[in-house]
């Protein structure tokens, strides 16, 4: 199979992979578990891969084909810097080629040459403004990774940038999608919370929403969970007593 006819199947499967995932996060840990397979295929040595990701300033473990490498990235995390986090901040593919010896980051390096892993490969992701991320592909060998096999994970990171971009752009119209619908549930329930006690109280619906948000600061709880309750109390019982808060 020639160098286009893989690129394309690997871009159909990345696809595949966004459209099937039912989440962010989900697709995260399956693009980590593919990620992994591609490359211990061609490497013929099981690596294990994990993701960071940046987004609004804070770092994380986004996604993992291990739990020996979810480890290693929280790992260097907790050190604050490291062969991904540099290359997820520089933009630039960083090699370890022995994690016993690299002078580089050698506390990070000596903490997971314990946990068996002997080589690393950061590959950054290239995401929209405001976020970062960063493939990081983890061998029990040291000099894991020639030039072929780092040129075939900088080709799997562009394809895999651009599903990543996707997922993270579906991720958050969702929440803004999941945040409006909030919104609406919360104000129609204040709305007919007010209607309910305009009827039983006889009196304007500022007069309402002002008795409600007395009822929520009395009962310490959120003005949308009294109003829900005040709806919920008359839907089941219809009590004919005014609410009073």
């Amino acid at each position: 199979m020639d160098d286009m006819a893989i690129d394309t199947s690997l871009a159909e499967r990345l696809q595949d992979l966004v459209i099937d995932s039912p989440d962010v996060a989900s697709f995260l840990v399956e693009l980590c578990e593919l990620s992994a397979a591609s490359l211990s295929e061609s490497l013929a040595l099981e690596v294990t891969c994990a993701i960071t990701l940046q987004r609004r300033h804070r770092t994380s473990t986004a996604g993992w084909s291990s739990a020996a490498s979810r480890a290693c990235d929280e790992i260097q995390h907790n050190f604050g810097e490291g062969p991904c986090l540099h290359a997820m901040n520089t933009g630039t593919t960083v090699l370890v080629r022995d994690t016993r010896t690299d002078v580089r980051w050698p506390e990070y390096g000596s903490a997971i040459s314990e946990l068996g892993q002997l080589s690393v490969l950061g590959v950054p992701l290239a995401l929209d403004e405001g976020a970062a991320a960063a493939l990081n592909v983890f061998a029990p060998v040291p000099d894991a990774f020639d030039a072929t096999s780092i040129d075939l994970a900088e080709t799997f990171a562009r394809h895999a940038e651009k599903s990543l971009r996707l997922a993270v752009r579906i991720g958050a119209r969702q929440q803004l999608a999941d945040d409006l619908r909030a919104a609406m549930e919360s104000r129609t329930a204040i709305d007919l919370a007010a209607g309910i006690i305009m009827a039983q109280n006889r009196c304007s619906q500022e007069e309402a929403l002002r008795i409600l948000a007395k009822a929520s600061s009395g009962r310490n709880k959120k003005l949308r969970h009294v109003a829900e309750e005040l709806v919920k109390s008359v839907a089941s019982y219809a009590p004919s007593t005014h609410f009073t808060p």
